[in-house]
């Protein structure tokens, strides 16, 4: 089992105003401590924007880059997301990294509200996403869809309609997918073959719950605890690990626990104790 750390579970967000975002250099090096090997590259700006300074920034703690989560306005006829994509792409040839990792941008601030797709978007969609996928594979790097809460791919009925529709692969985030109503083993089982890559969250269903009715935003979720450590919350993680591996699957697990932070922890504490406990976890079922 392949397993990497993701910033998010040191509460290092691309959303304006999430909250403190700790220095690549304390997460990279407790990354590095808790025994992991690898990492996603974090929200745009975060590591530098410069493919060697990237490079740099990541290889200096013995790290193997996965790749970006990366947010491209995929929906709208008067955007292209090509450019940004080709953008960065070029850090990839330096800096490494396998998977682009693509969230349908809603192109609003945060991740409470979304627009809604009409037929002229989800047209828009499908296409842009055939042109990513195809500009990623002549890079040498896989593109599949991430569905996220707050983007235009967010509920189950939408992420069935794009993998019915297109043959792009699927990063199986499951704190998303409960949050977006999903059974998250029964689509697990039904997609396994086209998951390139897994964002292993644990969550509180009680919660996740909510957000659908509108009883609950993210963000309150999120700073309310809504996501806990693999194994301490509702996620079956065995049947998923179960279904996968039946399924051939040989790619990455990034650990993510979404988080708030008010200010930098203690150097004793703070997220690396959750992130330590589901590493433990999810070794355990391999």
């Amino acid at each position: 089992m392949k397993i990497a750390g993701a910033p998010i579970s040191w509460g290092v967000c691309e959303v304006p105003g999430w909250g403190y975002q700790m220095s690549p250099e304390r997460v990279l090096q407790e990354m590095k401590d808790m025994g992991l090997t690898a990492t996603e590259f974090g929200p745009q700006g975060w590591l530098p924007i410069e493919p060697e300074a990237r490079a740099k920034a990541v290889s200096q703690f013995d790290l193997q880059p996965v790749g970006s989560f990366f947010l491209a306005i995929m929906h709208d006829p008067d955007y292209d997301p090509i450019p940004d994509v080709k953008k960065e792409l070029e850090a990839f040839k330096v800096a490494g990294g396998s998977y682009l990792v693509l969230a349908a941008d809603s192109g609003q601030d945060g991740y409470d509200d979304r627009p809604v797709l009409d037929e002229t978007g989800w047209t828009t969609l499908f296409n842009n996403l055939s042109r990513i996928r195809s500009v990623c594979e002549e890079a040498g790097v896989k593109a599949c869809i991430h569905p996220h809460w707050g983007t235009m791919v967010q509920n189950v009925d939408e992420v069935e309609r794009v993998l019915d529709n297109s043959t792009v692969g699927l990063c199986l985030d499951t704190g998303h997918l409960a949050a977006g109503g999903a059974d998250v083993v029964a689509l697990t089982q039904k997609y396994a073959d086209r998951v390139d890559i897994v964002h292993a969250k644990d969550v509180h269903k009680e919660m996740t719950d909510k957000l659908l009715p509108g009883e609950l935003t993210w963000s309150e979720g999120v700073k309310g605890g809504m996501f806990a450590p693999i194994g301490e919350g509702d996620i079956d993680f065995p049947a998923i690990v179960k279904a996968l591996n039946e399924a051939g699957f040989d790619g990455y697990y990034v650990l993510e626990q979404d988080i708030m932070l008010d200010e930098e922890p203690p150097a004793d504490g703070g997220p690396r104790a959750n992130a330590q406990k589901s590493f433990e976890a999810l070794s355990a079922l391999a």
